[in-house]
Formats: C-alpha cells, sequence, structure tokens
C-alpha cells in the first residue's frame, strides 16, 4: 500500500489534473491513497475571504465568486459533459459558505478560519476523483475529516492518535482493497464534527499520517523540484539535488524552514520506518530523493533562507541575569502569542530571538515582554541557515550584510543579517 500526496502546484489547472492521472495510471489501481492540497494558490485567496468576511469587507462575495469561477473553469476543461454530478458535487460544496457568509461574522475567526479554508481541499480533491473515475480508474472519494481526529485549537489543530488511528483502520482498509482512494490534506475533525486544520502546508503532515497509520510500504511526495535542494532556486543560480536524505537531517532541515516538506512529516513515518520520496510531477520517470532511517551524511552543505525576520534583544530591567526564571517567563509569554522561535542566543544580560514577521502577533509579543524586561528590537531581516558549514560557506552567504547574530552547532551554523547600508 503506497501513499501519494501531491501539493497545489500540481493540480493548479485542468492540465495539471491530466498530468497527475497519467502518474496515477503507471501504478496499481488499489491499494493506493492519495492526499490532495487546494489547487493552485487557492489557500490564499480563501484566506484572503475569510479576513474579508471576518471584517465585513464589501469585497467579500466579489472574491467569493472568484474562487468559484476559478474552479468550474477547471470543470469545464475537464468534463465536457455538464450533466456529470460533479458539477452539483461542487456546486452544493459552495453552498456551505454562502450559508455561511449570508450572517455577520459573530463566531471566533480562527474557527470561522477553518470552516472556509477548508473548502479548498474538498473541492480539489472532488475535482480529482471524479475526473479519474472518468477516466477509468475506479476512485473512492474519502473525507478526511471523519478520518483524522484533532482537537479544538483552530489553525493549528493537535491530532488525537489513538481515535484517528482507529478509524482510520476501521475504513480505509476496505476502500483501498476495492480501488484508489482520494482524500484531503490538511483538514481534520473535532469531536463535534467541526472542521479543522492542521497548519498551513499541512497537506505532507497529513499523509504522513494516513501513512503511519494504514503501515504504508512508503510515501510519495509529488513536487516541482526534481526532489531535495540543497538551497532554493529563488536564492542561488545553482543548486544541487540530494539523493538520500536521513530521517534525523529531514526533521533538521524541515525544522530549521526548509520548505519541501513540512515539519511534522517526518517523524509519524520515521516512527514506523516508513521510505518518504520526493519526486517531480514534472518529470515522474526522474528518480527523486529517499528519506530513510539510514545514516548517510548530506554530500553538499544545505542553505535554507528565511527573510522578513525580527530579532528581537531581551534585557532584565534591573540588576539582575537573564536565569532560569526569566527564561521560563520569556517561553511562556512567546507561547502564549504562538510565535515560533527561529533562531536564539542567551548571554548573562541579553537574551535575543529571530522570529516570523507577524505584524500582529509581534507586536502584542513586544508589549507583554516590556511589562517585565527592556526591549530592543531589528525588522526587516534575513536568517541563513547551514546544515554542515564550514567558512567557506558562511563567506558565501554573508557578502554586502552586517551580521547582527551567529549561532553556532557541531553541524549547523544560523546568521541573522541585514544588508549593508
Amino acid at each position: 500500500m503506497q501513499v501519494f500526496k501531491f501539493g497545489g502546484a500540481s493540480v493548479k489547472d485542468a492540465e495539471g489534473v491530466k498530468n497527475l492521472a497519467k502518474i496515477v495510471q503507471g501504478y496499481p489501481s488499489t491499494n493506493l491513497l492519495i492526499v490532495i492540497s487546494a489547487m493552485g494558490k487557492m489557500t490564499n485567496k480563501l484566506e484572503e475571504l475569510t479576513w474579508a468576511y471576518v471584517n465585513g469587507e464589501e469585497k467579500t462575495l466579489q472574491l467569493f465568486e472568484e474562487i468559484k469561477a476559478y474552479h468550474f473553469d477547471i470543470i469545464s476543461s475537464l468534463f465536457t459533459d455538464h450533466k456529470n454530478p460533479i458539477y452539483d458535487d461542487v456546486a452544493n460544496t459552495f453552498v456551505e459558505i454562502e450559508w455561511l457568509l449570508e450572517e455577520e461574522a459573530s463566531d471566533g475567526a480562527d474557527y470561522l478560519y477553518d470552516q472556509i479554508v477548508s473548502i479548498g481541499e474538498l473541492v480539489s480533491t472532488k475535482i480529482v476523483a471524479a475526473y479519474l473515475n472518468l477516466i477509468g480508474c475506479f476512485t473512492i472519494w474519502g473525507d478526511a475529516r471523519s478520518y483524522i481526529k484533532t482537537d479544538n485549537n483552530y489553525r493549528d489543530a493537535n491530532v488525537i492518535w489513538d481515535k484517528t488511528e482507529q478509524e482510520i483502520q476501521k475504513h480505509l482498509p476496505t476502500y483501498l482493497d476495492k480501488g484508489i482512494v482520494v482524500t484531503q490534506g490538511f483538514i481534520g475533525g473535532t469531536s463535534e464534527n467541526f472542521t479543522s486544520t492542521l497548519g498551513r502546508e499541512g497537506s505532507d503532515y497529513s499523509a504522513a499520517i494516513f501513512c503511519a497509520c494504514l503501515n504504508a510500504e512508503s510515501m510519495t511526495i509529488w513536487k516541482d523540484v526534481p526532489g531535495v535542494l540543497n538551497a532554493d532556486p529563488k536564492w542561488f543560480d545553482e543548486t544541487e539535488k540530494i539523493p538520500q536524505l536521513s530521517y534525523h537531517d529531514a526533521i533538521e532541515l524541515t525544522y530549521y524552514g526548509a520548505t519541501v516538506i513540512h515539519p511534522k512529516t517526518i517523524k509519524p513515518i520515521q516512527n514506523k520506518g516508513i521510505p518518504l520520496y520526493v519526486r517531480s510531477f514534472l518529470q515522474p520517470e526522474a528518480v527523486g530523493t529517499a528519506i530513510t532511517g539510514v545514516a548517510t551524511p548530506l554530500p553538499v552543505a544545505s542553505f535554507i533562507f528565511k527573510v522578513n525576520q525580527v530579532l528581537i534583544s531581551i534585557f532584565p530591567k534591573d540588576f539582575s541575569f537573564i536565569i532560569e526564571e526569566n527564561l521560563s517567563h520569556i517561553f511562556n509569554i512567546l507561547h502564549k502569542n504562538k510565535v515560533k522561535v527561529n533562531t536564539m542566543l542567551n548571554s548573562a544580560i541579553s537574551f535575543s530571538v529571530s522570529v516570523d514577521n507577524d505584524e500582529e502577533k509581534i507586536k502584542q509579543l513586544i508589549t507583554d515582554l516590556s511589562e517585565t524586561f527592556k526591549v530592543k528590537y531589528n525588522k526587516g531581516l534575513e536568517l541563513v541557515t547551514i546544515r554542515y558549514y564550514n567558512q567557506q560557506t558562511i563567506d558565501r552567504v554573508i557578502i554586502n550584510k552586517d551580521v547582527l547574530l551567529e549561532v553556532k552547532s557541531r553541524h549547523t551554523c544560523q546568521i541573522v543579517m541585514k544588508d549593508k547600508a
């Protein structure tokens, strides 16, 4: 049994759906679970719709019409018979949002976010499943909310593993013996049957959950890159594909911000010893990257860039030191504001962290910290993480940069920097 995951770029248009179908046709017609994201950049569009609705903006209905038009344009390109049930199925799915938008926003913003944004995955999977059936691949559409059970921490829900494994093993093996199952990434369901989401880009994690609970033979993530690269092509003209990675190195790279795989993806499949492959849907015949339990040092240094960083330096207001009690208080404040630390450095009299610049979160974070501490911060910075670094690789990334913070461990170097004035 295999698990495939296709992201939004692979199904951004009708040609993408057809290409996915060609890939699937090259594999057995049973015991294949396919996890699919929202089409193209539709999650961004649905987020825009959500905040327009929450804020009572006039453009709300216009955004919703654009979202519907985008999907029905793809449907009309794939299904020439307008009596195909997919037209009504998708229209009925959108009706759920129409009912919601008719009322003023009264529920919590995070709850509303999950109910609205999740429509992207529901619609994309219905379209793909219908197309696979159209071309003769017997496919069952599965609702991930019936299988992945979570708490009520909307927008970043925590998986309830025992209930999730129970629901997956109770139903899916029977369906998989009959054909292909297509389901959603990113979404789950609460005990009250409300929709929850697992965090942005969480479809990889969804696939890993299904993979682990089904004890799958392997998991494959189909991307628009040839595999895991040692750097983002946006930042480097020359990149190299890494043919093999250990689970440990993959976890390190994703933790530091490598976007090719969601950070939570590795651990569930590592626990079961299931190999993960990253391959290109543009060149499906090519060998990608294998991530396994084999300890293989990276053949080249890997670079991970994060922009729009804020470096926050925290000092005691009195003459005390940054001791355990202060650190505990600082991390409680970070946790309360849901701010993830990308790198940190402490000395006797200061503690510095680099974090993503989410304007609202950072504003409140600094306010909360300032009640107890003296706080200084710099915005508009870059963070580069180098895995398996040497001085040459460091020199390569700090050309024309001012270094504000540098943290080194045995295999990893992190540098917070800005352009020279």
